[in-house]
């Protein structure tokens, strides 16, 4: 996905949840939560606005693009099981999202650009891919450079990491290990996937 850089409180208040984590964007919501924009009040959105807006709900909340939306789509569509709850999961395997929600960072955006940067390690090989999917047994460390460690060591004081079934963190050594797969309760993100993939299937 090419990185989203416009006004995040917008967002957060056009679909009306917390999706960016950033100071400003949460007090923007937490003042004001009608959506942005004249003429927004009481008009309802069709079906078809309702669907988008819970896609657009799952592309920037794990700052996914329409394609990759579409190939986890894709490869979840021909297995037996939920559909929306496997590709939800998938989503949730990613690195920047378990690197966010284990506790190293504060927001996903923080962590996506840690990842793209090279700060972090699985299985002590340095990965770029903030889409890289983790498996049970993999072990996500920061690259052992003193200025990374003293960054991360002060961003993982300041954050709410999430306590995870299938995943383990030690904030001493900055390590976080993966020891399973995500089930349905570790879903993060609320959205109707009823809808999105109705949508998706078009």
């Amino acid at each position: 996905m090419a990185r989203y850089t416009g006004p995040k409180a917008r967002v957060n208040r056009r679909i009306g949840a917390l999706i960016y984590e950033s100071a400003g964007a949460v007090r923007a919501l937490e003042r004001r939560e009608s959506p942005p924009g004249m003429h927004t009040r009481g008009r309802r959105p069709s079906n078809y606005g309702l669907a988008l807006m819970q896609k657009q709900k799952i592309k920037h909340y794990y700052g996914i693009g329409e394609r990759q939306l579409r190939r986890f789509f894709e490869s979840v569509s021909h297995k037996k099981g939920n559909t929306g709850e496997m590709l939800l999961l998938m989503c949730e395997r990613r690195l920047d999202n378990v690197v966010r929600r284990a506790g190293f960072t504060k927001t996903r955006p923080q962590a996506r650009q840690g990842v793209v940067h090279g700060h972090f390690q699985v299985n002590g090989r340095k990965v770029t891919k903030p889409s890289y999917l983790l498996r049970p047994g993999d072990v996500i460390t920061v690259r052992p450079r003193e200025n990374l460690l003293n960054m991360y060591r002060h961003l993982s004081d300041e954050s709410q990491g999430e306590s995870l079934d299938w995943v383990s963190f030690d904030s001493d050594t900055l390590r976080a290990t993966v020891q399973g797969q995500p089930g349905p309760s570790d879903i993060s993100l609320p959205v109707d996937m009823n809808v999105v993939i109705e949508f998706l299937s078009r």
